[in-house]
């Protein structure tokens, strides 16, 4: 009969005060310890905050502070993602994980021509698709920028070898 007494205490959800509420947030707060993300923490304001408003009202039923409790975590999360947004984290490696932009202004040899503004130039392990005017293998050519998944080269020295090549044919 024990168990039965606690089980009716705890489905007695007419007897929910501010503190439930309190001590519900600071259960919140811990699961955020110890779960990657921020989403709990979110929640613990929403039910901080539904604890004030109970305590404003003490008068509330159970189906208002459930109800106040999921449109304030609602609130919570989202007014919580734009602020995240809103105030990045500075990183000393902005290109940590965005490799083709760490490439960006280093110069390397091509091992198969540039053929129709496409082709293809090995980094380190990698295999990457290029983009650029038309360059024989052998030559030096620095990467100037990044589109999606694409390096966009060009020839070192381009400037100065476009006078010499025009008598060519």
């Amino acid at each position: 009969m024990e168990f039965q007494d606690v089980l009716d205490q705890l489905t007695n959800l007419e007897q929910l005060t501010y503190w439930h509420w309190f001590v519900f947030a600071a259960l919140l707060l811990s699961f955020e310890m110890l779960v990657p993300g921020v989403l709990f923490m979110w929640l613990s304001i929403a039910a901080v905050a539904t604890g004030l408003v109970l305590l404003a009202f003490p008068e509330m039923g159970w189906e208002t502070q459930f109800l106040a409790f999921a449109v304030l975590s609602i609130a919570s999360v989202v007014s919580g993602r734009a602020w995240v947004k809103s105030h990045p984290t500075p990183s000393d490696q902005p290109n940590l994980n965005i490799r083709g932009a760490q490439y960006v202004g280093r110069s390397f040899v091509l091992d198969e021509a540039i053929e129709n503004g496409t082709g293809k130039l090995v980094v380190d392990d990698t295999m990457w698709k290029i983009a650029g005017d038309d360059v024989p293998a052998g030559a030096r050519v620095r990467v100037t920028g990044m589109d999606g998944q694409t390096l966009t080269v060009e020839m070192e020295g381009a400037d100065e070898k476009e006078g010499e090549g025009e008598g060519e044919g």
